[in-house]
């Protein structure tokens, strides 16, 4: 009978660093005053105070069932071995190693938690895609790409919210502006930012020739409080209103409900045309640029983000973080951590996770891209 005592100690010490990086012991403090909060009758009478409550209560509780169902099942684990070798009984043995295949697949899931260690990975993200170089090509890929973040967002179970997108002049789009909302959107979508690069044949050229088509991909945190952390002056702003293209309301190509605001200081560029009246539009329009300038003012300060963004580059040859090949192969790599997949269709289909992690890792193994 094979010895599993190795694998056990295994499991119990990468539980024991799960313990750490997940905090359980602060979080076990930290429920009972969650709960309180909770139970407040007066807890929404404030509903952005309420909304974080409400999803601290979430998160914490969540790691707390996680944790508490994986030591319970490994403490299981443990007794049931002890009685397998003593009784010589391999029907145990056999059921403890599918425990141990188990509990291994999820602490590896689990070891990416260890890898978000940035103040506002675990939050919500707020994402643009703007087309770059290869003319209409380019602008067909900023759609492909909005369709695979979409699919991702939905296949994560994330809520995915489209507040502008302006049209391509023959197919596509030349930009897009969204929210995905959802545990760890923002930690994971730090790995998408940047240029990315489609090489194919070009269903726009009559003489079917390979073209290369590039777009960029930026994202900043979501900040519930942004507007309070930075001080913005109308006399800075220039807005601009103009008719919504697309999905979005009954006013929706009826009146110029779209705004577009730009911040002069900066050149910052925000513009929302899902609401249905204009004042909400430039209300959102508001919330998003306050995040914007707060992202950019963490930047300047900590001197390690700078161009991060993914808008300090050219979206063109040399610059790309990502190279999606269709023809004359098929091939995705990145070309910072060198992950490669040979599926384009299934990473075009949404299943971009497994660059996110190897991004992360190789971003701990101390190759950071800022």
């Amino acid at each position: 009978m094979a010895d599993l005592s190795d694998e056990l100690k295994r499991l119990r010490a990468e539980l024991d660093e799960a313990q750490e990086y997940l905090r359980i012991s602060e979080l076990r403090s930290r429920l009972p005053q969650l709960e309180t909060e909770m139970g407040r009758p007066d807890l929404w009478d404030d509903t952005n105070r309420a909304r974080v409550v409400q999803t601290e209560f979430t998160s914490v509780k969540d790691d707390l069932d996680l944790y508490d169902r994986l030591n319970g099942q490994l403490e299981d684990a443990e007794v049931l071995w002890q009685l397998a070798k003593e009784e010589g009984d391999e029907a145990s043995q056999s059921e403890v190693g599918q425990v141990i295949d188990g509990l291994s697949r999820e602490l590896v899931a689990l070891e990416l938690r260890a890898l978000f260690t940035g103040e506002y990975d675990e939050g919500d993200a707020v994402c643009e895609v703007h087309s770059g170089a290869g003319g209409t090509d380019s602008q067909d890929w900023a759609e492909m790409l909005l369709s695979m973040y979409r699919k991702w967002a939905v296949g994560r179970d994330f809520q995915f919210e489209l507040t502008d997108s302006q049209d391509g002049q023959e197919a596509g789009i030349t930009a897009a502006s969204f929210v995905i909302r959802g545990r760890y959107a923002y930690g994971f979508l730090q790995a998408e930012r940047g240029v990315h690069r489609l090489v194919r044949i070009s269903p726009f050229d009559s003489q079917a020739r390979r073209h290369t088509a590039f777009a960029s991909f930026s994202v900043v945190p979501y900040i519930e409080d942004a507007t309070d952390q930075v001080e913005i002056d109308e006399k800075d702003l220039r807005v601009d209103v103009f008719r919504s293209s697309g999905a979005g309301g009954q006013h929706v190509n009826t009146t110029d409900s779209a705004v577009r605001i730009t911040h002069l200081p900066t050149g910052t560029v925000v513009s929302c045309q899902n609401e249905r009246s204009q004042h909400q539009n430039k209300d959102r329009c508001m919330q998003m640029l306050a995040m914007k300038l707060v992202a950019l003012e963490r930047q300047k300060r900590e001197d390690m983000l700078a161009g991060e963004a993914g808008e300090s580059k050219k979206v063109e040859w040399g610059s790309q973080i990502r190279s999606y090949v269709l023809q004359p192969y098929q091939q995705v790599k990145d070309e910072r951590s060198g992950f490669t997949s040979g599926n384009p269709e299934g990473v075009l289909g949404g299943q971009i996770e497994p660059f996110m992690e190897g991004w992360l890792r190789w971003r701990r193994a101390g190759s950071p891209i800022n």
